[in-house]
């Protein structure tokens, strides 16, 4: 394959095509970015890409955060097409990748290794070559870090989310120490000023929350709100889902929101239509292992218990006796775990029961729980015959609860909680905060009025747990 070097193609555009202008300038913008706000090895960054006079301080804010003397082996350079619609990713394995400042080297060995890991990622060089989301952000890992370092440049189909999980799948392997993860998207674009801002901070804090599902309901979300002039909440949508399909199961990380800026507070910025910048610093504390949360379930066992938990559904509204499994259950729903078994109906909760702990297998678990969520749910009257092709059910899998000591503990989205006092117990599943936006303080006022009924403050005096859960429902 004859070697193509990527030339730069937004430099003197974007930011400043002469090498010496081009630190100056790159000089200023980390003067005048935010200083360092922690001590934690820093894995990802999200980073806006527009061009330096409105977004810089913003981008080298986050970069800022990184320490001069890092020494990362392999920088994962992410961002969405805006030229091209295709599905699934790019990787750019013909060349190195030139800037005004010189050459950065691609790992094409892992390059390519990549695009023979996934048939949703290809070597097609096409969308690199006039795509500036990744270019912009090249100047200023060459100015920030010391050490050499290699690249690989992926760029996103724009429109492809279910593309971003499988691409997601094989770049988690690489999410580690020693690695960084760039991902480079703007926010809003084009409402006022003031617009801007309110939705920004939306979708920053569902980022935050490291949830894909939350983040794809809040941009859904965010289109419903009538706001002016509001063409994405998120250019950048399918990079930062594909980092949330890289984190969301890894425990020890810590989402830090660093600064927000938009167009408009540029000097000759128009406020009446703006394009957001947030930067974003994803972290771990080096003395910390960072490992996937509790145990996992692939694709066909929660297919399996779906398919065991819609059956048993069926049966005991119908009055039938449920039946044994028919074959030998997959080995990992035989875990002594909790779980909890939520019925929906039009989108409504339609009944919900579950347990925390459990001396007999999950999908035992499951059939009682599917079983009392139809019909022993005192919220609701039992589930009819005639409601089973409308009802979605959807299974969430508990961890062993763990006690807190501080509510910083509570993640709002990913942990669910349990007030209890005395005789008095109370609990919300973690997607609870995902569909009410309710924070830490709400989540647990709510749960000590409604759940455990000792009142609205009563979570003050109670001892409060948390857990989480892998949750997954029918289409």
């Amino acid at each position: 394959m004859e070697i193509k070097d990527r030339e730069p193609v937004v430099a003197g555009i974007f930011y400043e095509g002469n090498p010496v202008a081009l630190k100056e300038d790159l000089g200023r913008l980390f003067d005048d970015a935010k200083p360092p706000v922690g001590e934690e090895e820093i894995m990802a960054v999200i980073v806006p890409h527009a061009g330096y006079i409105y977004s810089g301080v913003v981008a080298a804010s986050a970069f800022n955060q990184i320490p001069e003397d890092a020494d990362y082996e392999t920088v994962f350079l992410i961002g969405s097409s805006h030229r091209m619609a295709f599905d699934g990713a790019s990787v750019y394995t013909n060349g190195d990748y030139l800037t005004p400042l010189g050459r950065v080297e691609v790992d094409k060995a892992l390059a390519k290794k990549l695009v023979d890991s996934s048939p949703f990622i290809t070597g097609y060089s096409t969308p690199h070559l006039e795509e500036h989301s990744l270019e912009v952000e090249l100047p200023f890992l060459q100015y920030r870090l010391k050490k050499p370092f290699k690249l690989v440049p992926v760029v996103m189909g724009p429109r492809d989310a279910k593309g971003a999980e499988h691409v997601a799948k094989a770049l988690k392997p690489y999410f580690k120490p020693g690695n960084l993860f760039v991902v480079s998207t703007d926010f809003s674009h084009y409402p006022a000023y003031e617009d801007a801002s309110k939705v920004d901070r939306i979708t920053a804090n569902a980022i935050l929350k490291n949830n894909p599902r939350l983040l794809m309901q809040t941009l859904e979300e965010n289109d419903k709100l009538g706001v002016e002039r509001l063409a994405t909440s998120l250019c950048g949508w399918t990079s930062v889902l594909t980092l949330l399909h890289v984190t969301e199961e890894l425990s020890g990380l810590h989402f830090r929101h660093i600064e927000y800026r938009n167009s408009g507070d540029v000097e000759f910025g128009d406020s009446s239509s703006v394009v957001g910048y947030h930067a974003i610093t994803i972290s771990r504390n080096p003395k910390t292992k960072m490992e996937v949360r509790g145990f996992s379930l692939n694709e066909n066992e929660k297919s399996w218990l779906l398919l065991r938990a819609r059956k048993v559904l069926e049966w005991v509204v119908r009055g039938e006796i449920t039946k044994a499994p028919e074959g030998v259950p997959p080995e990992r729903v035989k875990v002594h775990t909790g779980a909890f078994v939520s019925l929906y109906k039009e989108g409504q909760l339609r009944g919900c029961v579950g347990q925390f702990g459990s001396s007999e297998p999950l999908w035992k678990v499951v059939d009682r729980m599917t079983k009392s969520a139809a019909l022993d749910d005192t919220r609701f009257l039992s589930v009819k015959e005639d409601e089973l092709d409308d009802i979605r059910l959807e299974i969430s899998v508990l961890t062993p609860m763990k006690k807190i000591k501080e509510l910083s503990e509570i993640i709002p989205g990913r942990h669910g909680i349990v007030v209890e006092k005395g005789r008095a117990r109370g609990t919300f599943l973690p997607q609870v905060a995902n569909k009410t936006g309710w924070g830490r303080e709400e989540l647990l006022g709510y749960c000590a009025r409604d759940k455990a009924g000792i009142g609205w403050d009563g979570w003050k005096e109670a001892d409060i747990f948390i857990y989480e859960a892998m949750v997954f429902g029918e289409s």
